[in-house]
């Protein structure tokens, strides 16, 4: 004989999760009150800039003043909000909210649909009047019934002077699908916030490079910044519009190993990015990295340009050009875009002249020669392993909510003292229930015999 201690400290823990833990999970104002505390952590990852520089922060979010008073660079920092999608609390949230998903369907879906496929007949004709829709006739019998029913795909149990019919069976599988769908979406969000990454880059056209400046990574996405392949910028170049504005900026990208072979290749602009690898490279930024020039008969020289502060004014970029040897004069060349004019000053900040890429201009008594105007692409990177998985779940979702909305239909009958009792509720449309029940009571009816039908409305 085998004696259970029912007091055991597992036991204790077991009834413990199935009386108080597991209730309070499946609770639906928990699940909404964690999906609205998902909302607004998202809302503020959108409103605040993510994987920004401290540099950034400290001079978007000043401690003084604060904006609304508390949040300065400090205060963003230390809660997480300049990534708080890989925060471990939204982390914790999410973990949760899928909890209480799973707890949700195994505590009423799972149930609901256990009991919408167990059959049950009705034995007494009591138990139609607490139907929404129920009939008494005179005539009509099981045998003319149960053909009808079939007929409107419904499935037909019978059992001697009772019947039991269903259909839309999938309008309860429906739940089901949607919270697994979204549990899907949560793990999802979860494996790219673990695995993902994201990184900037200012690449100068002609060279190659490979992932260095990541801003922000989860703690298992190591193996997914790319190590045995790098990227090249075959050219750079921007598009204007015959007023002058920006209309689009392209890069050339080529995917290249480490022996150099061009592996992919593709011209990317805003909207069209470079996918390789599960990495995808996003035309974002551009800049002016440097200026190619001779002076007389000298080769061909480079030196960077700078941005400029102007203020809110525009972007310029600048750069010095000595003219003498020894570095005791020079002129200031400005350029505000690859358009390929360029803005000579002198020492004393007059303006000299203007030259374009290709000619030249004389200063100081030298011939400065333009080549090129050197421009660089700005990159953002981006891996997130979690998207596919994503992508399933919202798929899976769509499904589950049209599943959701068939509905699901049940009628019952009993032939009892010459009678037969017809009932019959639904979960949906009720209307249309209503009007598809009546249709198979008049398919009942004899001509010449009453009947007497009581329609009870909840």
């Amino acid at each position: 004989m085998t004696i259970t201690n029912d007091n055991s400290p597992i036991t204790k823990l077991q009834r413990l999760f199935q009386r108080e833990l597991l209730p309070l999970l499946g609770d639906l104002r928990l699940a909404i009150l964690l999906l609205l505390a998902i909302a607004g952590i998202s809302i503020s990852g959108t409103v605040i800039e993510q994987g920004q520089s401290l540099a950034f922060y400290q001079s978007n979010y000043p401690e003084d003043p604060a904006l609304f008073g508390f949040l300065s660079w400090k205060v963003l920092l230390f809660l997480g909000l300049d990534h708080v999608y890989r925060t471990w609390w939204f982390l914790a949230i999410l973990i949760l909210f899928g909890s209480s998903l799973t707890a949700c369907t195994f505590t009423r879906q799972f149930p609901a649909l256990k009991a919408a496929r167990r059959w049950k007949f009705y034995d007494q004709p009591r138990q139609f009047e607490k139907l929404a829709l129920s009939a008494e006739l005179d005539s009509g019998s099981l045998a003319n019934l149960a053909p009808v029913l079939q007929q409107r795909r419904y499935k037909v149990f019978q059992e001697g002077n009772k019947l039991y019919a269903r259909k839309g069976i999938v309008g309860r599988i429906g739940p089901i699908v949607v919270h697994a769908s979204m549990l899907i979406i949560l793990a999802g969000a979860i494996w790219g916030a673990l695995t993902g990454f994201m990184a900037q880059e200012m690449i100068e056209s002609g060279t190659k490079f490979q992932v260095k400046n990541i801003l922000d990574a989860g703690p298992m996405a190591a193996p997914q910044v790319p190590k045995d392949w790098s990227v090249k910028v075959n050219r750079f170049w921007i598009d204007y519009t015959p007023e002058g504005s920006i209309d689009q900026f392209y890069s050339d990208l080529s995917v290249v190993d480490n022996q150099g072979k061009e592996i992919d290749r593709e011209k990317i602009y805003v909207n069209k990015p470079l996918r390789y690898r599960g990495v995808t490279f996003y035309q974002t930024d551009w800049a002016i990295a440097g200026v190619r020039f001779r002076l007389n008969n000298s080769p061909v020289l480079k030196l960077p340009m700078a941005p400029l502060e102007t203020g809110g004014k525009g972007r310029l970029w600048g750069t010095w050009i000595p003219t003498k040897p020894d570095l005791s004069e020079g002129v200031s060349l400005l350029a505000k875009d690859l358009q390929g004019t360029l803005l000579i000053y002198d020492t004393a900040g007059k303006l000299l002249t203007t030259v374009r890429a290709g000619m030249y201009a004389e200063v100081n008594g030298v011939k400065l020669y333009i080549d090129e105007i050197v421009g660089s692409t700005g990159l953002q990177i981006k891996a997130d392993p979690g998207i596919p998985i994503v992508y399933l779940g919202f798929g899976l979702l769509m499904v589950g909510v049209m599943m959701s909305y068939v509905s699901h239909s049940q009628i019952w009958a009993l032939q009892q003292d010459g009678s037969l009792y017809v009932g019959g509720r639904t979960n949906r449309a009720q209307v249309a229930f209503e009007r598809e029940t009546i249709e198979i009571l008049e398919q009942l009816k004899t001509p010449g015999i009453e009947e007497e039908v009581a329609i009870a409305s909840t």
